[in-house]
């Protein structure tokens, strides 16, 4: 079984605890070389903490209290952009502090608005016509987008995407999700002809964009370059095997290199080894929530898993992207293993409401065996997503 060998404290999927032990812990060791401080084991300690206290609740408990965490979400992404903090003369309102503590209220609307739209989609009995949708689900997706927005489109688009693709995973019609996808867009045009034409709404970020998009292009000057180019040379430098622990120089002309930029001083280090088994394992993790998903008992406990999963694996493939030149700069970080208290508390609490699935207590029982079998089985027959209509027997999410 799967808890054996293991210890019996830590429940739910062996895969998905190990993928999120061995990371965070890894992560010492990058985040100490680039300069970091002893805060960043107490918040791996405070993380583990937090993903050991829910891996125990019953998983339809988040799809529960989902709603009035949106609620309470949308207040915070209010009043976090309200404060209209600047750092360097750019708009920087994406955090608030809570007891002395920097909070991206940003990150934790991402995992509520997952678990939003996978409650909702779960509960839905019959198909909803474009008009109804809005009032369903899609009123939070393009509150909570359009909040972050002004101070941070790259995470936006993320929150935008992520919630996209737990919409289709739970059924939801493919021409809705273009007619959605061009909403968006045609809101975001706006938005930025809006900021042009009055750049004191926000100051400076269509300008990083624009800067940002151009430096990817190799249109930039030497100042915007700066960071990419670092990056570039320090992954060069690694070569195969890296210059070994705390070893490499340009680790120490590179900014963020903790955080944002955290994957070249990886590879810097371990070289081309390192950085891919650092890759396998968001690539192991994925398949490990995937397999959580396919013995899920119902559609919400699938959808919380999938959506969970891809959101983190997708942030952890911008970053190594950014790193190493596929992608312009985004700010996202490497899940689990960047410095950063929100970050890894909210990445490891996620990845325990994943691990609460596997346990398969929705609602106080352990799994059906044969119930799961027949959901595994539907899944390997059908690429089609798993709708209420085409499992009738389903228990609602």
């Amino acid at each position: 079984m799967e808890n054996q060998g293991f210890s019996k404290i830590f429940q739910g999927s062996t895969q998905v605890w190990v993928g999120m032990l061995l990371l965070s812990l890894f992560s010492l060791l990058p985040v100490y070389s680039g300069g970091g401080t002893l805060s960043h084991f107490s918040f791996i300690l405070l993380s583990w903490a937090a993903a050991f206290a829910l891996h125990r609740t019953p998983y339809r408990f988040f799809g529960s209290v989902s709603g009035l965490l949106m609620v309470l979400t949308l207040g915070l992404l209010a009043f976090t952009l309200a404060q209209g903090r600047t750092i360097g003369g750019a708009n920087a309102s994406r955090w608030i502090s809570i007891f002395g503590l920097s909070f991206q209220t940003s990150a934790f609307a991402n995992v509520v608005l997952i678990m939003f739209v996978a409650r909702q989609m779960a509960k839905r009995k019959e198909e909803w016509t474009f008009g109804q949708s809005f009032g369903k689900v899609l009123w939070a997706i393009f509150a909570t987008v359009g909040l972050i927005l002004p101070a941070n489109f790259s995470t936006a688009a993320l929150v935008f995407v992520n919630a996209s693709v737990v919409l289709a995973l739970g059924g939801y019609p493919f021409k809705y999700l273009l007619r959605i996808a061009g909403m968006g867009a045609a809101a975001l045009a706006i938005f930025v002809a809006a900021v042009m034409v009055a750049p004191d709404l926000m100051p400076n970020r269509v300008q990083t964009w624009k800067s940002r998009i151009e430096t990817f292009s190799g249109q930039g000057n030497e100042d915007d370059t700066y960071q990419t180019l670092t990056a570039q040379r320090a992954i060069a430098e690694g070569r195969i095997f890296g210059q070994g622990p705390g070893g490499g120089l340009h680790k120490h002309f590179l900014p963020q290199n903790n955080s944002d930029f955290v994957y070249a001083l990886i590879v810097e280090e371990y070289g081309l080894v390192g950085g891919t088994i650092v890759l396998a394992m968001y690539i192991w993790l994925l398949f490990a929530v995937v397999r959580v998903a396919k013995r899920a008992k119902d559609l919400f406990g699938k959808l919380l898993a999938l959506g969970i999963g891809y959101a983190i694996v997708l942030q952890a493939f911008i970053n190594m992207a950014v790193a190493t030149g596929l992608f312009p700069v985004t700010g996202q970080t490497l899940p689990l293993v960047s410095a950063g208290g929100t970050s890894l508390l909210l990445t490891c609490a996620a990845l325990a409401m994943v691990i609460a699935v596997s346990r398969g207590k929705g609602d106080g029982e352990d799994v059906d065996p044969d119930l799961a079998a027949a959901l595994e089985n539907d899944w390997n027959e059908s690429s089609e997503p798993l709708t209420q209509a085409k499992a009738p027997n389903l228990p609602n999410g």
